[in-house]
């Protein structure tokens, strides 16, 4: 059931913002009296599940849930309908319009799935408000990845200020040293001793080279195993669900991240892990642990701290302002996380349908859905915006040739550059999506 809730959630918000993209071509397009043969949510390769011709435009849904299209008469797109291009340029067409025309139809989707973002944050932040959480009034302090150890932070440390600014939100730390290269940190440790720490430069490569993300989150008391996968470290060493872990080589265990600590010190080694089942304490011996998960999950458990978490509420003009920042800085963050891409950790981390699904939660929650939603229409927009053949950004970049030198570039290089960017696209489909199945059977 979990996973056809969020499939049920990825599909609706991928049909919303497909539509609204396709929508956004469709209608300059109709504004400069082009014609548009085609709007399709789907792709409809040999047949449509439903379609229906309202004036010249067949309206429909295809079986392929990778997208849509609108076929826009008179252009190279991915249709390739190369008998209609050997006619003579009719005036509805795409290729007759002036090249500011064109390039206003071509931006258009790509300008709609950015303003929908912006607009959904405002909505959210009007409606639920933002959630924060001030590190200063954590009890127990932060969960802190055990790799950051080396630099005198530890689990239970609260990081008050970063670069000198108070902490709103502990994910605005991860944020700021992952991808905006902060490195000067205000922390307090467990014993209320203040402290400046400064990270080496390259600390943002490191966590994530060595999988250290995300490197701060609130402490919860999830100890009992929810799950166990097949042909795992945790499962040869005999762990089973309702396990409630004690210990681990020594130290008790109260909160999860010692946990996570606990295994990250033990890699490379054999750990002990002493469980309580139904009443009874035994002990396990693991077998030599590899770096990553060992192949367990917990059941997660409410945060230590809730009365540290504070909803802020905005009034309608607010809403506009911090929506409008947050679409902008969710932008800015996505894009930042590119350097990540070309990294071989960042290869084999790009995620598939697979991936964007796991984004929403196993129970139906719309501020959740309209969060991701608005992410995913941010993240659509600068996808499509990328200088490839196939993408709107393929075209725009043939456009702007046009305006600046007064030459069309030639049909026949429109026509391999689609080929090109066409392969390209459903390399990388196939890719990230192979790398989603790769981790669902080997548990990483």
């Amino acid at each position: 059931m979990d996973f056809w809730i969020k499939a049920a959630q990825l599909i609706l918000s991928l049909s919303i913002l497909v539509i609204l993209h396709e929508f956004g071509h469709f209608i300059p397009a109709r504004l400069f009296k082009t014609r548009v043969e085609k709007f399709y949510l789907f792709f409809n390769p040999w047949f449509s599940l439903f379609k229906k011709k309202i004036g010249d435009t067949e309206w429909g849904i295809g079986w392929l849930p990778l997208g849509g299209y609108v076929k826009i008469s008179g252009m190279v797109d991915e249709s390739m309908d190369k008998e209609q291009m050997a006619q003579p340029a009719q005036p509805w067409e795409f290729r007759s319009k002036p090249a500011w025309q064109r390039l206003i139809i071509m931006i258009g989707g790509v300008t709609v799935n950015l303003l929908l973002g912006i607009f959904i944050y405002i909505c959210i932040m009007f409606v639920y408000g933002e959630e924060q959480v001030q590190t200063k009034d954590l009890k127990s302090g932060l969960a802190i990845h055990p790799y950051l150890a080396k630099y005198d932070l530890h689990s239970g440390d609260n990081i008050l200020k970063v670069e000198g600014t108070s902490v709103k939100h502990f994910n605005d730390i991860n944020t700021d040293i992952l991808l905006n290269e902060a490195h000067k940190l205000t922390v307090q440790h467990a014993d209320g001793k203040i402290e400046e720490i400064t990270l080496p430069a390259g600390i943002d490569y490191k966590l994530f080279k060595e999988g250290a993300f995300p490197a701060t989150g609130l402490r919860h008391k999830s100890t009992v195993v929810d799950s166990v996968m097949p042909k795992t470290p945790a499962m040869k060493a005999g762990l089973q669900k309702g396990d409630r872990i004690v210990s681990i080589n020594g130290t008790a265990i109260e909160f999860y991240d010692q946990i996570q600590s606990s295994l990250y010190e033990a890699k490379g080694k054999k750990a002990s892990i002493v469980i309580q089942r139904k009443g009874l304490v035994d002990t396990l011996i693991s077998t030599v642990l590899p770096v990553g998960t060992i192949g367990f999950a917990v059941k997660k458990e409410k945060y230590f701290d809730l009365k540290a978490i504070q909803t802020v509420k905005y009034s309608f003009v607010e809403s506009i302002s911090r929506g409008t920042e947050r679409g902008f800085s969710t932008l800015s963050n996505y894009v930042a996380q590119m350097k990540f891409v070309f990294t071989e950790k960042g290869a084999s981390s790009i995620g598939g349908f697979g991936a964007i699904g796991n984004l929403f939660p196993p129970t139906w929650d719309w501020q959740i859905f309209w969060m991701n939603t608005a992410l995913l229409s941010i993240i659509l927009a600068f996808m499509n915006i990328l200088p490839i053949p196939a993408l709107d950004g393929g075209h725009i970049v043939f456009l702007l040739y046009e305006m600046i030198t007064g030459r069309e570039a030639p049909q026949k290089v429109l026509e391999y550059a689609q080929y090109v960017g066409f392969i390209l696209l459903m390399g990388l489909l196939l890719y990230a999506n192979g790398n989603d199945l790769y981790r669902y059977f080997t548990g990483g």
